[in-house]
């Protein structure tokens, strides 16, 4: 993240998310003494990061707040990273970039993204970077589900067939992101077993749920329950994006405006990612406001 962040000497830089210090030491190493800001919203974390950087004679200014605000006294900034993952990027760390300044933040616990501001300063875009996943922004509302919550007491399934699909397919990182884009509610794992079969479970943290289990020929058993039927939608989801040539990661990227946010692929002006035939304006679309708070 720090080398996707292309941190030079004299540049001014704001960090969220202060953790224990050692990100924001090395952002001070890079940069120079006073010119990085960290913010922390735990109170009692920043004062050990605080301590710990004194320590050490990083010259960082550590503040408490909460990092979905920026730190605005401090701006303009010429980079702007977090150690955390948000769904959708706070439309004030834009603001709080330089035109042409970079900003790279962990997306939806699974990639990465390093945006760079436009010249207007009323946009930023850029490619996704890699597979990553970090804890969610403490300010995030966790109205999820788990898994088990949402499976409930193993009764039988609402629905089961066989479906051409692997379940070592969902092992892909390549294959997840796109799901991530899709279907971003859906949360995807599997779990392979002593005899290496491989299994495959969604859910969707609130109603419904799906299992693939290996058939051994390519094939899965899926047995679903809930008013959705999740393996079919992945299904779906993989056969269109196979259709496309599987574009990979780091084919894909994001766009942020004031308004709204939006994954694309291959090219930013394109618009948001569609599958093949889709009607719906495309995939990965959230607003940049919202009551809380993507090549190399």
């Amino acid at each position: 993240m720090l080398d996707s962040l292309m941190l030079e000497p004299s540049h001014r830089v704001l960090e969220q998310g202060a953790g224990q210090g050692l990100n924001a030491a090395l952002l001070d190493w890079r940069a120079g003494p006073g010119l990085v800001t960290t913010v922390e919203i735990d109170p009692d974390l920043a004062a050990f990061a605080r301590d710990r950087l004194e320590a050490a004679g990083a010259q960082v200014m550590v503040r408490t707040g909460d990092g979905a605000a920026g730190w605005p006294d401090g701006a303009p900034y010429d980079r702007v990273v977090s150690t955390y993952a948000v769904e959708s990027v706070p439309w004030a760390w834009i603001e709080q970039t330089r035109p042409g300044g970079r900003i790279v933040t962990p997306w939806g616990r699974l990639g990465h993204v390093a945006l760079t501001v436009a010249s207007d300063g009323k946009s930023a875009t850029g490619w996704m970077q890699g597979l990553a996943t970090f804890m969610p922004s403490r300010t995030a509302p966790e109205v999820r589900r788990s898994w088990r919550q949402v499976r409930g007491d193993d009764g039988p399934a609402d629905d089961e067939h066989r479906l051409a699909l692997s379940p070592v397919r969902l092992g892909d990182g390549n294959a997840l992101f796109v799901l991530r884009v899709c279907l971003p509610d859906v949360e995807v794992f599997t779990r392979t077993e002593d005899d290496r079969a491989v299994t495959g479970f969604l859910h969707d943290g609130r109603s419904s749920w799906a299992t693939l289990t290996s058939c051994g020929d390519g094939a899965a058993r899926a047995a679903q329950g809930g008013p959705r039927r999740l393996a079919d939608e992945v299904k779906r989801v993989l056969d269109g994006w196979a259709r496309q040539g599987e574009p990979s990661l780091y084919d894909f990227g994001m766009t942020v405006l004031p308004d709204r946010q939006f994954v694309w692929c291959k090219d930013p002006e394109a618009g948001p990612y569609a599958l093949p035939g889709e009607e719906r304006p495309g995939a990965g679309i959230s607003p940049t406001r919202s009551p809380i708070d993507g090549r190399r």
